[in-house]
Formats: C-alpha cells, sequence, structure tokens
C-alpha cells in the first residue's frame, strides 16, 4: 500500500491548480523549450506549488519533475520510491484554452505506479487511486464515485478509440482502420492531457492506443488510476506493463486496454 497521505497530493493538485487557472484567465507569454514544447509561467508556478507541498510533508522522497533538472540515471536507479510529476499535463492545450489540461502527481514504486492524482483545474474534475483502495472521480465538490471498467474492447462491437487531441498520427488512424476491418463500428474520441487515460478508466472510452512520444510524467499518475479501475497500459511492441524511472525518460508506445 501507498505510504502516504492521499488527501495531501490531492490538496497539491488543487493548489496548483488554483495557480494555473490565475495565470490562465489572463494574457501570458509562451517559451519554448529545447525540443520545441511550450513552457509557461503556469507550468513554473504549478510545480513551485507541488515541490512546496512534497519537501515538506516527505522531504526524504525523491521526486522526477517534468519542470525540475533532470537527475540522472545513475543516481535515480536506486530509488525504490519516488514521486513522478508533472505540473501541467496538456500545455498546448493550455496555450489553445480549451480546458484539457491536467495536474499529474503519481507515486512510483519499484517502477510502478502505486498512487496517482489527475486534476483538471477548469472544471475541478478530480480522478484518484492507491493501490488495492480503487479508483475513484469527482467533479467539484461532488462526492468522490468509484470508477470500474471491465469491458476489454475486443469484446466489444461497438469500439470507443480516444486519441490526442494534438498529435493524432498515422498508426493511430491505421489501428482505427484494423479495427474497422475486423467488423466493429468505431467511434473516435479526442482529448487533451491524461484525460484520455481516465476516460478508458471510467469507460467512457475504450481504447487509447499512443503511437506517439510522451514522457513518465505524462501518464504516470493517470496509469496509477487504470489500474485501480481493472484496466491496463500495456507497452505496444512486448505486451508487457509499461514500468517508470527506466534509463531514458521517454515511454514507448502503448496501449490503454
Amino acid at each position: 500500500m501507498p505510504s502516504v497521505d492521499i488527501e495531501k497530493i490531492v490538496a497539491a493538485c488543487r493548489a496548483a491548480g488554483e495557480e494555473i487557472l490565475d495565470i490562465y484567465s489572463r494574457d501570458f507569454e509562451v517559451e519554448s523549450k529545447v525540443d520545441n514544447s511550450p513552457l509557461t509561467e503556469a507550468d513554473k508556478a504549478a510545480n513551485a506549488v507541488i515541490m512546496d507541498v512534497l519537501s515538506t510533508h516527505y522531504p526524504a522522497m525523491p521526486v522526477i519533475s517534468e519542470e525540475n533538472k533532470q537527475v540522472p540515471y545513475e543516481q535515480r536507479s536506486g530509488w525504490g520510491e519516488f514521486w513522478l510529476v508533472d505540473p501541467l499535463d496538456g500545455t498546448r492545450e493550455f496555450v489553445k484554452r480549451n480546458g484539457e489540461f491536467t495536474v499529474n502527481i503519481a507515486l512510483v514504486n519499484d517502477g510502478k505506479p502505486v498512487a496517482g492524482v489527475v486534476y483538471r483545474p477548469v472544471d475541478g474534475t478530480l480522478y484518484c487511486a492507491e493501490s488495492g483502495a480503487g479508483a475513484f472521480k469527482s467533479i467539484g465538490s461532488g462526492k468522490p464515485e468509484r470508477i470500474f471498467n471491465d469491458t476489454h474492447y475486443s469484446t466489444c462491437d461497438e469500439v470507443r478509440v480516444v486519441a490526442s487531441r494534438s498529435h493524432r498520427t498515422p498508426d493511430t488512424d491505421a489501428f482505427v482502420e484494423k479495427l474497422q476491418a475486423s467488423g466493429k463500428l468505431v467511434e473516435c474520441l479526442a482529448a487533451g492531457s491524461s484525460l484520455k487515460l481516465c476516460l478508458v478508466a471510467e469507460g467512457a472510452a475504450n481504447v487509447y492506443p499512443r503511437f506517439g512520444p510522451t514522457m513518465e510524467w505524462d501518464t504516470a499518475a493517470a496509469h496509477g488510476i487504470v489500474l485501480e479501475s481493472g484496466r491496463q497500459v500495456l507497452n505496444y511492441q512486448t505486451g508487457e506493463p509499461l514500468l517508470y524511472n527506466k534509463p531514458s525518460l521517454l515511454n514507448p508506445w502503448f496501449v490503454v486496454e
């Protein structure tokens, strides 16, 4: 079981979300990282809030965050348990002002996400999970409701495929065409950030194929929610579960099913 107070992590996500919305409501500048991905002051402000909470309550536990200086594998390879954070997942969606961005915090133990919180600031949607305790969704001040998805897309005649709103690829189109060729009626949904994994977790989508680059902090928190909902995130090439704290923090292609 996770050795943390999940409510403290929920509170960190909500506080980071407040910082993000404050910047979202006004004009802001957009920088470009080395890989040409966007960076805003909201990314930095949210990261500062989260790092303050984690360092206060869990000072001995290491952190990998998208907005921190990355730790060499030689150092982090010995980490048994650590935080994996994306303070603003879906910065492109933030810049587009379509609301499909999230705050992601995961606890990883032995390469696997054992707790995850995904928070969507614009409407207060919160997904939360702990290993062995189930996955839950709440909106605003609403009561958390258990989410569970016991249907694999291969058994469905009608399949809802969720794909990236900003990173759709020809390989994803080929995946859809293969399903259609097998006789399935396919509906395609588009969403941003880690919300795509959460849509499968709650049964709003049946499968999410990701045939493009993502980083470990993009998926870990929502991966924990997917696992507790009864579904899985698999390496597309090997069929093995997606793992974290690899020598390269770049994820392989994967499928949430």
